[in-house]
């Protein structure tokens, strides 16, 4: 029985060169492909432009640190336990990157993807707000939140949501999801009321969907952008270290009360 081949188009090595999506990876790609282009290149198989590198890595910077998130703290009490498993520490924080931190930027790709999907693409500013104010209709009657819709700090507006919408028009890359979300911002207090902010997870998966990464992967990017600010997070707990007092804050100012009844 002759040896199984498993062909891709990433990786490989033979004795004296290493091959990547097709380069040299050591003359090709070593030193001339930044790692932002290269990891667009690993998930699209085809080479971004200089436009689409740089809205990709405006995305990356925009996800990679937002504070004393969750992630943050469960990735510096981590290392506080195991100071020996960084890898532990980073894989605490990414784990929590869901619904609520992180996840969103992948939420609201796939949530303007399937608006659009099968709609007829609007011409105008008109059409788009049109299609928008009956996308928001529909969440509402459903009792369903927009995603990409509301932020609890940046209440009067993300700035990392106009700075994006603003790179995406100098390139030349504001394509239907971008489009949408913009026109959900616009019409959305219509419906709602009140008006809130687009936030920047939001407007990030809008703009990775535009450019036409693997839906799927959305939340991977972010938990990429993430990844350098839990590096960042730990290399600061080493200078300044605050999980300490973060746990014992909590550990010293419990109160033992009786069991909740069973229901």
């Amino acid at each position: 029985m002759p040896d199984p081949a498993y062909e891709t188009a990433l990786g490989s090595s033979t004795k004296d060169k290493i091959t990547l999506l097709g380069q040299d990876l050591a003359e090709d790609v070593m030193g001339s492909v930044g790692f932002g282009e290269l990891a667009f290149w690993l998930a699209t198989q085809r080479r971004p432009s200089t436009g689409e590198t740089r809205v990709f890595e405006a995305v990356l910077a925009a996800l990679a640190d937002h504070g004393f998130t969750p992630t943050a703290i469960v990735t510096r009490l981590t290392y506080l336990s195991a100071p020996d498993s960084v890898q532990g520490a980073l894989a605490a924080g990414l784990l929590g990157g869901g619904s609520r931190f992180l996840g969103v930027t992948e939420d609201c790709g796939r949530f303007l993807h399937d608006v659009l999907d099968g709609a007829e693409r609007p011409t105008d500013e008109a059409g788009w707000d049109a299609l928008a104010l009956e996308t928001v209709k529909t969440q509402r009657a459903a009792k369903k939140f927009v995603p990409g819709l509301g932020h609890h700090v940046h209440k009067d507006g993300d700035p990392r949501t106009r700075r994006l919408f603003a790179i995406a028009d100098e390139e030349g890359l504001r394509g239907p999801h971008l489009e949408l979300f913009a026109a959900i911002g616009r019409v959305h207090p219509r419906v709602l009321g009140k008006t809130l902010p687009l936030n920047g997870a939001g407007v990030c998966g809008a703009a990775l969907a535009d450019l036409g990464l693997p839906l799927p992967l959305l939340r991977g990017f972010a938990l990429l952008a993430r990844t350098a600010g839990l590096i960042g997070q730990l290399a600061e707990e080493l200078r300044h270290p605050v999980a300490n007092d973060i746990f014992l804050s909590v550990d010293l100012n419990n109160r033992p009360v009786p069991p909740d009844p069973e229901p």
